[in-house]
């Protein structure tokens, strides 16, 4: 689903009748917004029932140019990893 197709979504959906779609892709730029604003601080992201955001390490390393084969330096980084929540992973893949 992309982030349009959310907006269309929420703005059809019966719950949120009252809501246009100019609302519906403004609440959804809110929430996204402040999640990004919360994984750059480096902070964690929980939604219960959903899963978690949370930052990953990644040390420095030495990689390889596909086309040269030389050795390439890649330095540290941190990047977002996304955590499936147990009642979202049990609807996904029930009786697993």
């Amino acid at each position: 689903m992309t982030r349009s197709e959310l907006v269309a979504r929420l703005a059809a959906h019966s719950h949120f009748a009252h809501l246009t779609a100019k609302d519906a892709e403004l609440s959804v730029k809110a929430i996204l917004e402040r999640m990004s604003e919360a994984l750059i601080r480096g902070g964690r992201i929980e939604i219960r029932g959903f899963g978690s955001f949370a930052l990953n390490y990644r040390p420095p390393r030495n990689g390889r140019n596909p086309m040269t084969g030389e050795a390439v330096p890649v330095r540290a980084k941190r990047v977002p990893h996304f955590t499936p929540g147990k009642e979202l992973r049990e609807r996904v893949a029930p009786g697993k």
